[in-house]
Parts: structure tokens; sequence; C-alpha cells
């Protein structure tokens, strides 16, 4: 197709350069001019285009302005050429509602802060995101010596694709068979992992993600796998797994579990299922990260009285004494922006006074002046940002949804420069575990207040005001100086940083003499010329999920036209929207005791079989004692005796430092260091926190996007999983706006003692004779 750039900017030298590649020059036309102006839509052929993307300005300091903009672009798109579908990019939640008309439209606060929530959560997840989002063949990093670069590089080649189960090869033998079921046998016979469904339910196509076991392949449902390429592009050779049992045998429908009604308010039966081979129950301690109920059999209808005479609310025994207030589940009494999609959440009974809200502030509920005087059970997290936008709501749902553990809730604690106003107040004051301090990451003070030695993990919106604005590259220089002073003084705290310009991520955690990051320097300019849309993607603080840049989210709205379902695809995904019957994103930590599983597809064949979640990729961390001998040598520095002693020197003033304010602000002096776990007596600095710091890199994380069977599993994996909903597995009455659910082993409790009824489909059980 021709690509028509129209725009009110004279042509740059970088631009005219891009589009005289021979491979675009006789099909990329550039127009200067404006879409406000008929004739100017009328030399583009805007009546006669496909499609027509409006895309936001990002050199405009005022965010808001730049909406405006785009909306009167629209506006006069649609006038000029109402039938042609729009694709519209916009920055605030709120403007959503004006461009509401559009086909496709990508908010990026909403879409950026659910990603910053949900690398909270699992770590890499804006990675594993990015990298799916991005047109890749899988080449880069395969002329690498390195085992990992090789690895990473191939399998983020890996995308969402789409294709009808009777049209295809991969799924069309799997028509009456249960989701779980064809998505364990297809990953295992071809390489790709299914992770959803689009179906006729009630008169609607709704996209779910992993649907569980209950619901049965049909003829008409589009399914949705991630692989390399698309199936049709694709040679269909088997996929060898060494390490796995043999190929189970097929399983009669009729053995399989009736189909699923996916209704607001239905119960999901599951009437027919087998139980696990006796061998397996004796492995315990099956991942450690998230603890979720297991899928268990459905009170019966008799239960419903006995489950409304029992607790009408869910209590958490660990709240603190400073709200008083019961937490249930239910949908969000107050929305922020016009357009909040419903969802699922612990919200409180009775709002908490917005006095309550400031962390720092002493009225007459709560007498507390910082962080460490809550005594919250479970660490912190801080969000640090210049002022509340709307699109924080969109960071507190996923961290607030339905689907978590109670007493998995991590205190949210957000650290404005700017107050916040009334109406978002309100807005948060129904979550539980929400404050709000008044302050800067600038500030030594603001930051240890806030709780950042009580924090698991420090999200740093880029700031939209900045000193550089007369050069693009350097309006991220305020949050990166800020963020590396955060780490020379806290390097413990996992940080999370949004910038605007994807090629500053070198600049994250920099270490001077860090010979390794200088290699992958270098790397970088090779993939680029190459030709790679994702060059950066070997830089180390990108490959581990500690930066993001909101650009990257760009390439949704262009994957949106030829994958139309791809915006509620992610949302679906990052919990910014809930849809029945359709899971969620998780995670699990693998742990010593799991790796008699050996590989990645025992670990997906005993996921299927008895909780029937999908894996799809996995995180890793990898030390230079696991690495081979080149990455050990390119990992080591040789530091010679005076960089020693200047670094020393260097923490024993920081550690100084933070102590002497601590003592100020009647902090205790422990607390600094105690992720570490060691005693802060030993040194002003403990030895974990100083190798952290230190100029020597002596570990690296990276995403492994839907790895092959046969990929060996390490310590302390982290498997990303797409859970099924565990609403199907609940009781759920549905009274005044808000979910009460009862747990069906609390139900069991109270009648017989009946033993639960497994869901495992028994053609992916590990047969006894393979269990090592």
């Amino acid at each position: 197709m021709y690509v028509v750039l129209l725009s009110p900017c004279e042509l740059d030298s970088t631009m005219k350069m891009i589009i005289q590649i021979p491979m675009w020059a006789q099909r990329v036309i550039y127009l200067q001019g404006s879409a406000l102006k008929d004739t100017d839509l009328t030399r583009a052929r805007m009546n006669a285009a496909e499609a027509c993307f409006i895309l936001a300005a990002r050199n405009y300091n005022d965010r808001s302005a730049a909406d405006e903009h785009t909306i009167l672009r629209s506006w006069a798109v649609r006038d000029f050429a109402p039938n042609v579908p729009q694709y519209v990019q916009v920055f605030r939640p709120e403007n959503k509602v004006h461009v509401a008309f559009a086909e496709h439209v990508v908010c990026e606060d909403e879409f950026k802060y659910a990603l910053l929530a949900n690398n909270c959560l699992c770590p890499g997840t804006s990675t594993l995101v990015t990298l799916l989002l991005h047109t890749s063949r899988g080449q880069e990093g395969q002329m690498s010596k390195e085992e990992w670069q090789r690895q990473y590089g191939k399998c983020s080649g890996n995308e969402i694709y789409h294709i009808r189960l009777e049209d295809s090869r991969f799924f069309g033998e799997y028509e009456g068979k249960s989701f779980t079921y064809a998505s364990f046998h297809s990953h295992r016979k071809y390489g790709v992992t299914l992770v959803g469904v689009q179906a006729e339910v009630g008169g609607a196509w709704p996209i779910m993600l992993n649907p569980g076991p209950q619901y049965l392949m049909k003829h008409s449902d589009m399914c949705f796998y991630m692989n390399i390429t698309k199936e049709e592009n694709s040679a269909l050779l088997p996929a060898e797994c060494s390490d796995d049992p043999p190929h189970p045998p097929v399983v009669e429908p009729a053995l399989l579990p009736p189909p699923v009604r996916v209704e607001d308010t239905a119960v999901v039966r599951n009437n027919t299922a087998a139980t696990m081979p006796a061998e397996l129950p004796s492995r315990k301690k099956f991942g450690t990260l998230l603890q979720v109920p297991r899928m268990l059999d459905v009170p019966s209808e008799e239960d419903a009285a006995l489950v409304e005479q029992e607790e009408k609310y869910l209590d958490i025994p660990w709240i603190t004494p400073a709200e008083h207030c019961e937490i249930v589940k239910g949908f969000p009494h107050v929305a922020p922006y016009i357009g909040v999609s419903p969802t699922l959440c612990y919200m409180l009974k009775e709002k908490k006074p917005q006095c309550c809200l400031q962390l720092a502030q002493v009225c007459e509920h709560c007498t507390f002046r910082n962080a460490k005087g809550y005594n919250w059970p479970n660490r912190c997290i801080i969000l640090a940002a210049d002022y509340a936008s709307n699109g924080i709501y969109n960071f507190i749902v996923p961290l607030r949804a339905h689907f978590h553990h109670p007493q998995s809730l991590r205190p949210i604690v957000l650290l404005l420069e700017k107050r916040p106003h009334p109406a978002f107040l309100d807005a948060i004051s129904w979550f539980p575990l929400i404050y709000w301090m008044q302050g800067s990451i600038d500030d030594l003070d603001d930051l240890l207040r806030a709780g950042i030695n009580l924090a698991d993990s420090v999200v740093v919106v880029n700031k939209e005001s900045t000193n550089s604005a007369e050069e693009d590259y350097l309006a991220d220089c305020n949050t990166i100086v800020a963020v590396q002073t955060m780490f020379k003084l806290f390097p413990g705290v996992r940080i999370i940083t949004e910038l605007s310009q994807s090629s500053n991520m070198r600049f994250m955690q920099f270490r001077a003499h860090d010979a390794y990051a200088l290699h992958l320097s270098k790397m970088e300019k090779r993939e680029r010329e190459e030709g790679s849309h994702i060059s950066y993607m070997f830089r180390l603080p990108f490959a581990a999920g500690s930066v993001f840049s909101a650009s990257m989210l760009d390439t949704l709205l262009y994957q949106a036209f030829v994958k139309e379902y791809m915006i509620t695809f992610i949302r679906l995904l990052l919990g910014i929207d809930q849809a029945p019957g359709s899971g969620f994103l998780s995670s699990l930590k693998i742990t010593k005791d799991d790796l008699w599983l050996r590989s990645y597809g025992r670990l997906f064949q005993k996921l299927s079989s008895s909780t029937c979640e999908i894996p799809i990729g996995i995180y890793r961390t990898q030390s230079s004692s696991s690495m081979d001998s080149s990455s050990q040598i390119s990992l080591d520095l040789m530091d010679d005796d005076q960089t020693a002693v200047k670094q020393d020197i260097e923490r024993q003033e920081i550690g100084n430092l933070v102590r002497n304010r601590m003592l100020d602000l009647n902090l205790p002096t422990e607390d600094y260091g105690r992720s570490s776990q060691l005693s802060p007596l030993v040194s002003p600095i403990s030895p974990a926190i100083a190798d952290a710091a230190s100029e020597k890199r002596d570990s690296l994380s990276y995403v492994i996007i839907n790895p092959s069977c046969d990929l060996r599993l390490e310590e302390n994996d982290i498997v990303f999983l797409i859970r099924p909903s565990p609403i199907s597995s609940k009781k759920i009455f549905l009274t005044r706006g808000s979910i009460r659910i009862k747990s069906p082993s609390k139900v069991r409790s109270k009648k017989s003692h009946r033993p639960p009824v497994s869901t495992d489909p028994p053609s992916l059980q590990i047969p006894p004779s393979t269990v090592v």
C-alpha cells in the first residue's frame, strides 16, 4: 500500500534519508499541510484511504494541548471522509470520550500505568509486551557467541497471531477438545502456544484469554497463539521434545468437561473430570511467587443459604488500625474519567476520609508521620510522578484486582510533586492501602518518609516538565539523574523507570567502567545496521524490565491495522479490562523443589494437568558463575586497588549520609540495608548492597518468550502464566453493586468432607513411570 505522511512541519534530514530508501521510495509520499484544511486532505486523497492514523505529537510540553490538536484533526477527518477508519492515539484517558467514534483508540497513559503496575507484579512484563508488539523474525543476536543472547534474540521474534479453527492445521484437530488440552498439545507438537479464543457467546464475540478446561473448542472459534511466524508461513515441522514423556493418548470428547457458559453472574460447573496420579500430590511447594487457590469443585445450589448466612464481607485480618473499613470485592464506585471499564477489585466498604490518605500528615484518625509507623506486613510500592494523572487509576486497578490473594496486597504510596485534585482523591479513597504524599524523588527526606527502605519496587514516571525542552533526547535528563542518585543511595531497591526516548535506556543504572555494557553498545549498533526494529533489546536495563519507554507503544496502533483485536488483547492481558470467562496474567517462581520437572515442556504439562494455567515465557536471571567462559570474562572487571579504595570511601559516605537523615527523621537506622538480610553493624552499608552499587556487574536478567519444550528449567526462573479466571470456581452473589465471594473450601467445611474433584484432563497427566 501507499503511505502518505501529512504534517504541518517541514521534512527534516533524518526523515529525508528514511523515505529515500529504495524499498520505500516509491511507496511513501510526504505532504506538508494540515488535516484541518480540506484542500490538504484532498491532496492526500483522504476520501480514498484504507485507514487514517492520527498520532499525538510527542514534542509538546503540554500533553493536554497535544490531545486537543489530535481531537480536532480527528474531527476534521471525520467530517471530510466519514467512512475512512480512524486509528487515534491520545495521551490523556479523559480525552478518549472525544474520539470514541474512531475504530481504534490507544491511550498512552492507560497502557503505560497498567504496564508499570504489572512490572511490579511480574518482573519483565514491560519487556515481554514490548517484544510481542514489535515485528521481528527472531534473527537478532544469532551471530553472538553468548548463548543467552542467541536464545533471547530468537524468542523475541514471537508475536500474537490469529486463525480460525476450521482453517488451521495447528488447531483443527482439537475441535471438541478442551482449551487446556489444545494449548498443551499444540505447543508440544508444533511449538506454538494457544493463549486465547474469540467465540460467539450470547450473540457477541468476546475475546477470552485462557478460558480454562471447561471451554470446548468449536470450528468457528478464532484462535490466538504465540509463534515466531504465522501458520500460513510456517513449515509445520513437529517440535522435538527429547526430555518429555511419549505423546499422551487422545481423550474422547465425552470425557472432557461440558462447555462453559459465560454470564455476568453465572456459576460454571465442572461435573466430569479425572483425578491426578498418586505420585504427583507428593510434590509439595510447587511454585512460591503467588499463592492462588487451585481449581476446586464448585459448591452446589444447596450451599447458597450457608454462604449467605456466613461472612458478608471479606475481612483482611492484618489491616492496619488506621483503616477501620471492611474490604469487599466490587466495582469501583467513582470513575476518574469517562470510559473506564468496570473491573472487579478489592474495595473498601466505606471510603476512607481524605485526610487519612495523606501518608505523613497527622489527623484525628491517624498519628503516623512516615511509612514506618504503619507497620505494614508487606513491602510497599512507591509510584513517583510530578502530578496525579487520571491514568494512575490504571496503575491501581491491576494491583487491586479481584484474583489476588487478599493477604498479598501491597500498600501503594503515591509520591507527587503537586497536590492532587479532590476528584482524584475521591476516586482512590475507595481502594484499600492507598496513600499519597507530596514530595519529590530529588529529596532524600521525602524518599525516607515515603518508605523507600520498606519498598519492594519504586516506579518512577518520566517528568513531563523538563529543563531541556530544546532537545528531545535531553528531555529525560531530570528523571535519569534522579534515578541514578536513588540507585546510588538505595541499590537494594528495585527501580522501574519510564522514559520518553528509548535510546536513553542505556543510561539507567549507569556504570562508567562497565565493560560488558560497553560491549553491548557495539552489539546494538550492529543490530541497527542490519535493520533491526528493536536494536535496543540487548541493553541490560530493558532486557531486565527495569526501564520502559512509552514510545514503544506506538507500534500497538500500527499492529491494530492488520490485527484489529490487538488493542483488546493487550488490555485484557494487562488488566485494564476484564471480560467474563477470561483469564489474567500472573507468574510463578521455580524453586529448588520444582527442578524435578527438568524442562519447560514438562512444566507446561504439569500446569495444564493440575491448575489449567498456560505458561507463555520465562524471566531468567543468570549469574556470572552460571555463564560460559566468554561471558564471565566480559562480566568480570579487573579493578585496581586505587579504584576499589575510592568505591569503599564512596560507600562509607553514602551510608553516613542516609543514616544521619534517618536519625534526624526519627527513623530506625537498621532499616537501611535490611533487604540484604545482613546486619547493618557489619559496615555502614552491607556487602550485598555494596556489590549492587559497585562497578562490577555479576548478573543479568532477560525474558524468553514461548521457549521450546526442551528448555531446561533453572532455579529462580519466574514463569509468565495466563491463569483461568478464579470466578469460574466460586459462587458469586450480586448484591448492591458488590460481589461477595465465599471460597468453596470454606463452604465444604460446614458440610460433609467431600473430596475435591479435580479438573485435570486425563490426557495431560504425567505417567507414573516418568516421575523423577
